[in-house]
């Protein structure tokens, strides 16, 4: 099977399972929101789970929205224009502010106030005051992309294989 065929399956895998995910399980989550197919949502109270528009969830990242031990079940929220790294875990209660930027494999304990850049176990805040684009891309991310192509030939292609 071609890689194309396969990144087509994906594609649909993903869209299906987040109808799925807001449909039968009623979970808030904004249609325009990008999810790694193997983001990990939390299906024990999946209600709880409130994700804004245009965030990104990367490969591996989990949002709890329980603490079984402690009984505990609450929502958490993750605002809009966001990027939630591979391997983080935002865990229950958590409200993370628009524009936020998790590191990748963070362990998000407390609030994220908006526009912050957050890394760690646990996550601290590394900056405020960030501005990002939708899913949490960087402003200048366009530009940077376009200094790589003019000094390295072989990078004409590299938006479309970072998609892959």
């Amino acid at each position: 099977m071609s890689i194309l065929r396969l990144s087509a399956l994906r594609n649909v895998l993903t869209k299906a399972r987040l109808r799925f995910f807001r449909g039968v399980m009623k979970m808030d989550i904004h249609p325009t929101v990008e999810m790694s197919l193997s983001a990990k949502m939390d299906m024990t109270f999946p209600k709880g789970v409130h994700i804004g528009e245009c965030t990104y969830v990367a490969f591996n990242a989990r949002i709890l929205t329980h603490d079984r031990t402690r009984g505990l079940y609450v929502h958490t929220h993750v605002g809009k224009n966001c990027f939630l790294g591979g391997e983080s875990l935002i865990m229950p209660g958590v409200t993370i502010g628009d524009n936020c930027v998790i590191g990748a494999g963070s362990v998000v304990t407390r609030d994220v106030p908006a526009r912050s850049i957050v890394a760690g176990n646990p996550a601290q805040i590394i900056r405020e005051g960030i501005e990002v684009g939708p899913y949490g891309r960087f402003l200048d991310a366009d530009e940077t992309e376009r200094q790589i192509r003019d000094t390295d030939p072989s990078a004409a292609d590299l938006p479309s294989r970072l998609a892959r």
